[in-house]
Formats: structure tokens, C-alpha cells, sequence
């Protein structure tokens, strides 16, 4: 295992308040990161060691100005992060504007965290303190690794920054999960389907005798559904698709993907083609696929020295058994003997 492999990376997560240092860790913490907000300084060492020894690797700590000792000792607090080298640190710095910033404070009617120290009251407190929390920051500012000026960027653009800085694009944070799913569209499509791929265009092998109580993971159903043209056509299609998508997810933080192929009951087609895409898809992306098939055997028909007999599919061999089946019918009178002959005039005489 290489040393990049090993090194715990520890993101310190600072800036202006309203610049999005929140929604920073909230990205951070879907891409992998173990994230912690406003840990006391003197704490930080230790509970890195802590989450190191637990095996998390992926570290984010929320520092703001509150955090008056940090700003005091921000070098030496990032040294003992460091950890001699051990460690790749790096300082993520959220900035935006001063307009900005003040319309983001009117809009969400919150105080900001220095007005009380600006001396000043009204209107102009917010703006006050943020030129006084820009000016603490100017250290750490200038000793941060990235900075972010998040003044014309939305919340959907910021995450998609730090997913291609922290996320699988980088090398750095864990793939995304793909599966591929076959089912039967009679049963329903999969509810965590992200995308539905429909072959139920290809012959039907269930209406092949020597087929039919075979599956889709057998050698000649696979055989029989692979060696006609629109099935390659249909695979060489859908893998280009997807070589091209499948990044493109990956890149915009997304964590699961489903494909889902579905024929009309999920045993023969949807799972050949399953098991052919995810073989290709693996190889030509280079990343795991797993495969799922739902309805595969649904619809198994069992053994004929494995039927189970009801009582009632018996033919009656004596009467105390047809009195028995009607009995359990509702009936309380036991039929008549095949033998007795009413007279003429007594039919529905009994009551």
C-alpha cells in the first residue's frame, strides 16, 4: 500500500461567516469526511489521533472565528495536525464579498457571530462585523491551501467544486457504488432504479421448450439471447452510454447508482444482458460493478416428487370422507348412499 494510501487527510474548514462554511462540512461529510464544527483547539490533536486509531482516515474540522485560541495559534495548531508529515492538512478558506455577505445575513435575519464586539447597533452592526472577523481572518487567510470566494456561487456549485477537489475525480475520496439490477417488468420496476433499460425487443427464450425452465445464467439461454445482432447491438449502445455518464455521476458527488434491465420476468434476457453489461462496463471503466437479479427465480416450478396434496384434491374413497369434504364446505348432513332410492313425491320433503 502506497504512503498516500495510509496519510489521514485533515481538512480544516474556516472562514467569513455566511460565506457557506456550513454547507462546506455538509458536502464534506457525504463524500467520506468524518466532520467535526467548532472543536475546541486544544482538542484537535487529540481527536484526530482518536478518529485515526478508530480507522477514519478522512478528517474535517469546522474552525470559525470564534475559535479565538486557534487564530492565536493557528501554526502551531496546524503543526501538531502535520503531525511531522504524517498527515496531509489542508486549509480550506470560504470567502465571498461584503454586499454579499450582508444580504445573506438580511435574508436569513441572523446576528452575526462579532456584531456584539463591533460597539455599534442598527443596521450597519452585521457590516460592522464582518469587516471585523475579515480582518482576525487575514492570518489564516493567507496561509490557506484553497480558497473559495463563494460570492456568485450557489449552493449547488459550491458542492460540486469540493466534490471535484475531495471527491472520487480527485483520486482521493471512494468510488461511486454502481449496480446493475435485472428484473421482470410484470413483478415492477426497482424503486431505487436510476436508470431503466428496457429489453424486451429480444426473442423471448421462454417460448423455447428446452429454454423455458432455464435461466438467464445458463450456458445455452445465455447462447441463445447473446448470438443475436440486436443483442450486441443493444450492449455496444448502452455500454457507450454509460462509459460516458458513469464519470459524469460520479464527478457531480453521487454516491449509489442503479441500472436497472428489465424483461418481461426478470429470468432469461434482462439477466443475460445484466451479466454481459456489468463484465464490459467493469472492464472498460475499471470500476467494480455489482450485480443483483431480482426476479431470476421467481416462478420456479419444483420437482414432481415435491407436490404437496391437500386433503380436499383427494377423490373421496369412502363416504365418511365425502361427509368429511362437506362437512369443512359448511354442510352438516351427510349425503345420501349411492344406493338409496327416494320414493316418488318425497324429493324436498325433508327440511
Amino acid at each position: 500500500m502506497s504512503e498516500r494510501a495510509v496519510r489521514a487527510t485533515v481538512v480544516v474548514v474556516t472562514g467569513l461567516s455566511g460565506a457557506g462554511k456550513s454547507q462546506t462540512l455538509h458536502a464534506l461529510e457525504d463524500l467520506g469526511f468524518f466532520c467535526v464544527d467548532n472543536l475546541p483547539t486544544v482538542l484537535a490533536p487529540a481527536a484526530v489521533a482518536l478518529c485515526e486509531r478508530g480507522g477514519m482516515t478522512r478528517l474535517a474540522l469546522g474552525i470559525d472565528v470564534r475559535v479565538r485560541a486557534f487564530l492565536g495559534e493557528v501554526g502551531k495548531v496546524l503543526q501538531l495536525l502535520e503531525a511531522a508529515g504524517q498527515r496531509d492538512v489542508q486549509v480550506l478558506f470560504l470567502d465571498a464579498s461584503d454586499e454579499k455577505l450582508l444580504h445573506r445575513f438580511s435574508e436569513s435575519r441572523r446576528p452575526h457571530p462579532l456584531s456584539a464586539e463591533s460597539g455599534h447597533e442598527g443596521a450597519l452592526a452585521v457590516l460592522d462585523g464582518v469587516r471585523l472577523e475579515r480582518e482576525r481572518l487575514a492570518p489564516l487567510r493567507a496561509g490557506a491551501t484553497r480558497i473559495i470566494d463563494t460570492t456568485n456561487t450557489s449552493v449547488h456549485e459550491l458542492r460540486r467544486l469540493l466534490v471535484a477537489h475531495f471527491g472520487p475525480a480527485s483520486g482521493e475520496g471512494p468510488r461511486m457504488v454502481t449496480r446493475i439490477v435485472s428484473f421482470g417488468f410484470k413483478y415492477g420496476t426497482p424503486v431505487d432504479a436510476d436508470l431503466v433499460f428496457d429489453v424486451r425487443f429480444l426473442d423471448n427464450p421462454y417460448f423455447v421448450p428446452e429454454l423455458k425452465l432455464l435461466t438467464g445464467l445458463d450456458e445455452p439461454v445465455s447462447n441463445y439471447v447473446l448470438s443475436a445482432p440486436e443483442t450486441g447491438e443493444f450492449l455496444r449502445r448502452t455500454r457507450e452510454l454509460l462509459e460516458y455518464v458513469l464519470p459524469k455521476y460520479e464527478r457531480e458527488g453521487k454516491s449509489y447508482l442503479t441500472i436497472a434491465i428489465g424483461c418481461t420476468g426478470g429470468r432469461h434476457r434482462s439477466v443475460t444482458v445484466t451479466e454481459a453489461l456489468a463484465r464490459d462496463l467493469s472492464v472498460a471503466t475499471g470500476a467494480p460493478i455489482a450485480v443483483l437479479h431480482r426476479d431470476m427465480h421467481r416462478g420456479d416450478v419444483g420437482p414432481p416428487n415435491e407436490r404437496v396434496e391437500h386433503p380436499s384434491s383427494r377423490p373421496p374413497d369412502t363416504r365418511a370422507d365425502r361427509a368429511s369434504i362437506l362437512e369443512l364446505k359448511g354442510s352438516v348432513t351427510p349425503p345420501p348412499s349411492s344406493s338409496a332410492v327416494l320414493p316418488k313425491g318425497a324429493r324436498g320433503a325433508r327440511s
